[in-house]
């Protein structure tokens, strides 16, 4: 009897042992399957969920499609060397309607607009303009920044249009250069500029935070959000002029 016992303990201590062996093993992945899966025209959408969004579909196209304006003419952003009729029509959107905002919560009046020459990403074409218009050339969802930058920053800003040669959106700033792009004359408002004065630049917040290399607005002395998105600037702007017809004229210019 002792010698069965014997037996059997030692069977239920190898037992414990592989157990304890078991529930320490470690689990390994060994092998995924799976299948892609395409979407297209093929799959059968959801009845019900189709049913439920139709009418909110319907409202936000109807919406968007709504004629709000009128364009003259049709504007890109390659029509011009360093401004162009549709990138002057943005900045001086942003300067139009951000400054009586900016106004308000200040009392102070925006000097100048910086944009990107990037950021306008469509056409405006001649004829009905939509509040899709819009969201076509800007669809993005930049607001606009106001930065407080003294004098030496905005020569940093006409020293990087200078090198950049590209028509990126101003206004209120204007930009004369020989045939040799070297500095004639740089103002804002036809006013001299003051190295250690204040001006307030509204722009967009990519732009503030070093996008397309404008690492000048870091050194600002102050900044102002507006919490308004440059394309509900565009769409306020459209309804309350009506009638579209930007042009390309000398607030940056090449002095022949």
């Amino acid at each position: 009897m002792l010698y069965y016992n014997m037996i059997f303990r030692k069977i239920i201590i190898l037992s414990l042992f592989i157990l304890t062996l078991c529930c320490n093993q470690k689990n390994y992945v060994s092998k995924i399957e799976g299948e892609q899966i395409a979407i297209t025209d093929s799959l059968a959408g959801d009845a019900a969920i189709e049913s439920f969004i139709k009418p909110y579909r319907e409202n936000i196209t109807r919406d968007l499609d709504s004629v709000i304006a009128y364009s003259v003419d049709t504007y890109t952003k390659s029509d011009g060397e360093l401004n162009t009729a549709i990138g002057n029509l943005m900045a001086d959107i942003v300067y139009e309607q951000s400054n009586p905002v900016f106004n308000s919560r200040t009392g102070k009046n925006l000097d100048m607009v910086l944009l990107n020459h990037g950021g306008i990403r469509a056409i405006l074409s001649k004829g009905d303009v939509t509040k899709r218009t819009a969201y076509e050339i800007m669809p993005f969802e930049n607001s606009v920044v106001v930065v407080e930058l003294a004098g030496d920053q905005i020569m940093e800003i006409v020293d990087f249009l200078i090198k950049e040669r590209r028509p990126h959106p101003i206004s209120k700033l204007k930009v004369v250069v020989d045939e040799d792009y070297s500095l004639i004359t740089a103002d804002i408002g036809g006013e001299e500029i003051e190295l250690e004065r204040s001006y307030y630049v509204a722009t967009n917040d990519y732009l503030f935070n070093g996008g397309d290399d404008m690492e000048f607005f870091e050194k600002n002395r102050n900044v102002f959000g507006l919490d308004y998105k440059i394309r509900n600037a565009m769409i306020d702007y459209f309804i309350k002029v009506d009638t579209l017809n930007p042009t390309i004229d000398d607030r940056f210019i090449i002095k022949k």
